[in-house]
């Protein structure tokens, strides 16, 4: 399972959605935050970041810790990668999305979280977390290659935040051979293998040549622009 968020992570918004994700999950299921987007941002904000997701998920219910994978070194770290064995669920919160690709690429770190993925666990990114997950992170003049966790498709977190004349931009730009997807704040799409729900107070938009749009709260059991390459 993956969750894509597109914004609002750890905040009172979220609470309802992230109370569902983890019922999926079982009874006190594990949960590590990784701060890893903000990782040039400085202690402060980095210490922000993890007791926010600390604090909310212990409010929910869940076992909870943030485990300091800030950098190349650390993301290469076997002691904190160890952290992340046996975990249910992780949680990508936002920041730089190209740092977080190059932070994790090729890392032990991005090797544990695979494997949680793959074995049934649940991986959720917000903003620049949810970026990294499609086949392209989407940037000007040229996107940038991201994880391709769904092929063929660019994430667009902050949709309601961004201009029109922007998002028009994009879909001219991306749209035409690939999937944008587009999800507006305190708003998750739940990807999973045969069914994918959108979550939260917003909405999730595709566009792929013509614009398709699903509101919240919708079942998608069968959309042919959304492959997950799990």
């Amino acid at each position: 399972m993956l969750a894509l968020v597109g914004s609002g992570e750890y905040l009172p918004a979220m609470e309802p959605v992230d109370r569902y994700l983890l019922d999926l999950l079982g009874s006190q299921p594990r949960v590590a935050c990784l701060p890893t987007a903000a990782g040039r941002e400085g202690p402060r904000r980095l210490g922000y970041w993890s007791s926010l997701g600390v604090e909310h998920f212990h409010k929910l219910g869940a076992r909870v810790e943030a485990i300091p994978v800030i950098d190349r070194t650390s993301a290469n770290d076997p002691t904190l990668v160890a952290r992340l064995r046996g975990v249910d669920f992780i949680y990508l919160s936002g920041g730089n999305p190209g740092y977080l690709y190059t932070t994790l690429r090729d890392s032990l770190a991005w090797q544990e979280i695979l494997a949680v993925h793959r074995s049934g666990g649940l991986v959720a990114g917000c903003s620049a977390g949810a970026m990294i997950m499609g086949e392209y992170i989407p940037s000007l003049p040229r996107s940038r290659r991201a994880f391709g966790l769904i092929q063929g498709t660019l994430i667009m977190p902050h949709l309601d935040e961004i201009p029109a004349i922007w998002i028009s931009l994009f879909r001219l730009i991306f749209a035409r051979r690939k999937t944008l997807l587009g999800i507006e704040g305190n708003t998750v799409l739940l990807v999973q293998t045969k069914q994918h729900t959108i979550l939260g107070s917003g909405s999730v938009l595709f566009w792929k040549r013509q614009k398709r749009y699903y509101h919240q709260g919708e079942q998608i059991s069968a959309f042919p622009y959304l492959a997950n390459n799990s």
